[in-house]
């Protein structure tokens, strides 16, 4: 059994999703706060802060597009994004404004929890490399500077605020500049190895990574597309 005590907001307004999933959850010992729509759900969060949340597409008072949105203009919390499988606009406007995750209705609660742990992990990681749990590392590439133990990316002395797979996925790049890492390079960097996900969610990422860092120079070209083969991260 799972002995964690991270805390997981859930935020459905199917009661019959809120209920099984919030019980096979805490049988894991996770605790879960629920909630029904997402104008709760941002003033709870933002009061009684979380380590993860699950959100659906389709609620009242305020759906799961804009409360991810509003989520990302206040913190970089670890968001799986929940949508149905005829939905796919939804799967890649959720990524593009900052979900880490996503999977589709109708779902295996055993894979939902999987992808939880998954995120978790690679948050938890990020956060003792910020404490000096860990040993970190500063990757400098031109004007890109990576700090992992404050997970921190600046660009031209520039704060560029990256999600923990945005930053996982940059990070593998910048590491071998110019060599192409394929979409499964990618995801096994991000994601970790067992974890299926779609080639579009690493395309998804990529794009929202180029939009941040565009915001801050329109001229940034660094993360190069080979189409049919990968990305790379060019070579000064």
């Amino acid at each position: 059994m799972e002995t964690t005590k991270h805390t997981i907001a859930l935020v459905d307004d199917d009661r019959n999703i809120l209920t099984s999933v919030q019980m096979t959850l805490e049988a894991e010992g996770f605790t879960v706060r629920t909630y029904t729509d997402g104008e709760s759900a941002l003033q709870g969060i933002m009061a009684r802060p979380v380590d993860l949340a699950v959100l659906d597409v389709k609620m009242p008072r305020m759906d799961g597009m804009e409360l991810l949105q509003r989520l990302r203009t206040r913190s970089q919390l670890p968001v799986i994004f929940l949508s149905s499988k005829d939905e796919e606009v939804d799967q890649l406007m959720g990524l593009r404004l900052g979900a880490d995750d996503y999977i589709t209705k109708p779902f295996s609660q055993r894979l939902l929890l999987e992808r939880i742990r998954a995120l978790l992990r690679r948050n938890e990681a990020s956060r003792a490399e910020a404490s000096g749990a860990t040993t970190g590392s500063i990757v400098v590439r031109g004007e890109l500077s990576l700090d992992e133990t404050r997970h921190q990316c600046l660009w031209r002395g520039r704060d560029i605020a990256l999600t923990v797979t945005e930053f996982l996925l940059l990070k593998a790049l910048a590491l071998r500049p110019g060599m192409v890492k394929s979409r499964d390079q990618l995801i096994d960097a991000a994601y970790g190895e067992n974890i299926y996900v779609d080639d579009r969610t690493i395309d998804s990422h990529i794009k929202r990574v180029r939009k941040k860092f565009r915001q801050v120079d329109e001229d940034f070209n660094q993360i190069e597309t080979l189409y049919g083969i990968g990305y790379r991260y060019k070579e000064e």
